[in-house]
């Protein structure tokens, strides 16, 4: 099976079923995305597939062959952090950072949708799960980058 991750092709041998996180994580090797649940709940996995934000843990590798995903890994161009990501170091985002990189591409749906998301807008697509309670800096780092 063909993927593109991060503009790069791969070619994996894996089960047609397999869910997705654990085709990025173990045979293309890019550990950013994480698991969580396994139930697509908390949002640990999230990924873009063709620009839109998904839960990896329960989309089969199937779903995903030939088309663009782009994990954590990929945001950042030629070592350079993009805006929100930086937003997310000036606030003091991440506390264990475990959730952070499915927030991160959550946030970088949002924003590619909603250039001046409002409180409610952010609260709506920002359903990942945070044990270490950020949402609130999640929230001013989203806020930052859309004045900017």
């Amino acid at each position: 099976m063909q993927l593109k991750v991060n503009g790069k092709d791969h070619s994996v041998d894996v089960d047609p079923t397999t869910p997705l996180l654990w085709v990025i994580r173990e045979q293309v090797g890019l550990t950013g995305t994480k698991y969580g649940c396994g139930i697509a709940q908390c949002g640990s996995c999230t990924v873009m597939l063709e620009g839109q934000a998904i839960r990896s843990c329960v989309i089969p590798v199937s779903a995903a062959a030939g088309k663009n995903v782009q994990t954590v890994e990929g945001l950042a161009t030629n070592g350079k952090l993009t805006k929100l990501q930086q937003a997310w170091i000036d606030h003091q985002v991440p506390q264990c950072g475990f959730c952070q990189s499915g927030m991160l591409m959550a946030a970088t749906d949002l924003l590619a949708k909603k250039s001046k998301p409002t409180d409610a807008d952010i609260d709506a697509a920002m359903t990942n799960i945070c044990r270490c309670g950020s949402f609130q800096e999640v929230r001013a780092a989203i806020h930052s980058v859309a004045k900017a």
